[in-house]
């Protein structure tokens, strides 16, 4: 028998055995020997010639006809299915397009010699740099990043960096190789103009140096947060972006809205932040943050110019059934929602308490801004017993219990007065919205005695918006009704408590009014139509007329100034308001059901012109349109004065406007109270 170490170089039908041998053929445990084929050393048919060697380095030579792997293959130390003869190119090189060759004498490039190549290239830039700046110092000119309405001298802009990697220079490169010996993460740093790398945060073309961030940060907090009580000012932006990308660049774009630094940051921010909020909803959120993430936005939605496009009720909706899907309604119990290991520390239990709260008070005031149901879940949680162990864990701040228990108020006036299922469009009869309605006020006065003085002036701004939601229901009233006229006098007491409230908030910032939340605009709002309606009816007689026209003016020049961008929903809404005005006038007492002004310009929203051309009458009155008289309280906004003409009105407003500008009684029994006279 053949004991040869040379048997290793025969062919498949070959074995080997010899004790002497170095090399012999694996087997396998049944005692079955491995081919080449098994071992990983297949050949190509016929590329192994068959026959004994004479020389032991001969044999452990590769054949010439054994298949190779491509260079590209080889130097990924990857598996190659390429064919030499004919020579076919390999799938790995087919699939990413690279060139498939196989090179006799190629070798592979290790990490240290792929390192020295690219110190050389270093030292031979900065030679190449050096030389320029020698020859011609003053006409030497670097590539700069080009951004529009940046300025150059600021540190902590922000930057495209698609527009970066376009533009750059001799100088940025050896910047860029310093880096990538150095290890940074050329995805999270930017050069400035010193070629410092500065780290920055970054969402599709938009990019922000940390200073920036923080600077945002600063602004939130201390302007927006006093609004909505949920989010910890002792956090650092990192702590927020590393729990949640997504709540980061939320509190971004809500800082971004009053950013005199940057006042294009919010319009740039808007598409990429739209992107992440619904790709990280398909993902299927398993952190509460998102939830987080959605009070906030829901609070203060991305700026639209119509109401179609507007998607905050149907976040809310989403937020509250992701709430309830991780599990926040029952916090002591988070790991029964998740398959991941969840481990309770008292601090984040709080938050999750403080978060679910938070969660049904968004969607209470949405539901409320939009007059549609609520999707609210008041359990055991939000109203733990007294004696219950968890109740010191599940109480809520000092800030936001008083907000919960105004907004199950909010519920409580929605299901009573607008959630009959009797009625086609929910509304309660007319004896039973009297007396509902006579409850629901002592309910309301209890409330404001409990919270008392110590509660802050932000919680009796929400307070007086409850109170508004509450006697807004007297429109609905029959004008037969014994308790008509007491109920128009209490809804003017409520329309102009809450306005003199929002026109005049203030906090420790100083006023507030232009950074509110869209529920509170959506407040004013229906605050100024009743104004219009008020002034504009018989009612108008028996209040003070000048102080009347004079908060209505206030009110359209503050819903003026929340507006963001141009053209957005509270600008349109304020030139709806000066279109109604022109159409009537404070005290005119016309028709509305009538061909009047008021109706032509319902009718033909888009068309504000149309108001004046129905009735030659209708004349704007002169003392509507200066910014004094504001008093101070707010700024101008974007729009110019009431008789601006050419501006365009908000689309699509039948919705709200609809049957809401009319009284449900005629002309005849209006002027038969007046002859009354009010009791």
């Amino acid at each position: 028998m053949d004991t040869s170490p040379n048997v290793v170089g025969r062919g498949r039908g070959s074995s080997s055995v010899g004790g002497g041998s170095g090399i012999s053929s694996p087997t396998r445990p049944g005692g079955t020997k491995r081919n080449r084929s098994i071992a990983g050393l297949d050949s190509s048919p016929g590329s192994v010639e068959d026959g004994d060697g004479d020389d032991g380095n001969d044999d452990r030579r590769r054949a010439p006809g054994v298949k190779r792997a491509c260079n590209e293959c080889r130097q990924q130390k990857l598996r190659c299915d390429v064919v030499q003869e004919p020579f076919s190119i390999c799938s790995r090189c087919r699939r990413l397009n690279l060139e498939c060759k196989i090179e006799s004498n190629f070798k592979r490039i290790g990490k240290r010699s792929k390192n020295a190549e690219m110190e050389r290239e270093i030292v031979q830039l900065r030679r190449q740099l050096a030389n320029q700046q020698q020859v011609s110092p003053t006409t030497l000119q670097t590539p700069s990043i080009s951004v529009p309405s940046v300025k150059a001298e600021s540190p902590s802009m922000y930057q495209s960096p698609s527009t970066h990697d376009q533009y750059i220079g001799s100088q940025e490169a050896v910047a860029s190789l310093l880096d990538l010996r150095s290890g940074y993460d050329g995805a999270a740093y930017l050069r400035n103009s010193n070629s410092q790398a500065v780290l920055f945060r970054r969402i599709d073309d938009v990019s922000l140096t940390i200073d920036r961030v923080r600077e945002l940060f600063k602004h939130f907090f201390t302007f927006y947060h006093a609004f909505l009580p949920l989010l910890d000012p002792d956090k650092s932006p990192d702590e927020y972006y590393n729990i949640s990308p997504l709540l980061f660049w939320t509190i971004i774009s809500v800082a971004a809205r009053r950013y005199q630094s940057e006042p294009s940051l919010l319009t740039s921010i808007s598409g990429p932040l739209t992107k992440l909020i619904w790709s990280t909803l398909a993902d299927v959120p398993q952190s509460y943050h998102v939830v987080k993430a959605l009070c906030v936005l829901c609070t203060w939605p991305l700026p639209v110019s119509s109401t179609s496009s507007e998607p905050t009720f149907m976040l809310s909706g989403v937020m509250m059934q992701v709430a309830m899907q991780i599990g926040l309604h029952r916090p002591s119990y988070a790991q029964d929602f998740t398959k991941f290991r969840v481990e309770l520390r008292e601090e984040e239990l709080k938050d999750r308490v403080r978060t679910w709260a938070a969660c049904n008070i968004v969607a209470q005031r949405v539901a409320t801004g939009y007059g549609l149901p609520p999707s609210t879940l008041y359990d055991c949680t939000l109203s733990p017993p007294v004696s219950s162990v968890e109740a010191n864990v599940l109480k809520l701040s000092e800030e936001l219990e008083p907000r919960l228990r105004i907004e199950k108020l909010c519920d409580k006036v929605t299901k009573r007065l607008y959630q009959n299922d009797r009625d086609p469009i929910g509304l309660a009869g007319q004896d039973q919205r009297a007396t509902m309605t006579s409850f629901l006020a002592q309910d309301f006065e209890e409330l404001e005695v409990q919270l008392g003085t110590n509660c802050s002036t932000m919680s009796i701004l929400y307070l007086r918006a409850a109170g508004l939601h509450l006697r807004l229901s007297a429109f609905f009233d029959s004008s037969c009704s014994n308790h008509y006229r007491e109920d128009l006098l209490s809804l003017w007491l409520a329309t102009t408590d809450f306005l003199e409230r929002a026109l005049s908030i203030e906090t420790s910032a100083g006023g507030v009014l232009i950074y509110a939340s869209n529920y509170i605009l959506q407040m004013i709002t229906a605050a100024g139509f009743t104004l219009l309606k008020l002034l504009n009816s018989f009612f108008a007689t028996h209040i003070d007329l000048d102080y009347g026209k004079n908060l209505f003016t206030r009110t359209i020049w503050a819903i003026r100034t929340i507006s963001v961008t141009t053209n957005d929903l509270p600008s349109r809404l304020a030139e709806v308001l000066a279109q109604l005005w022109r159409g009537g006038g404070a005290g005119s007492r016309m028709d509305l059901n009538g061909d009047g002004s008021v109706d032509t310009a319902l009718k033909n929203p888009t068309n504000p012109d149309s108001a004046a051309e129905s009735s030659a009458s209708s004349v704007m009155d002169p003392s509507l349109a200066p910014a004094g008289a504001l008093g101070g309280a707010v700024t101008p906004g974007p729009s110019n004065s009431f008789g601006e003409s050419n501006y365009e009105v908000f689309d699509p407003l039948n919705w709200m406007l609809d049957g809401f500008l009319d009284f449900p009684y005629s002309l005849t029994a209006v002027q038969g109270l007046e002859a009354q006279g009010m009791a």
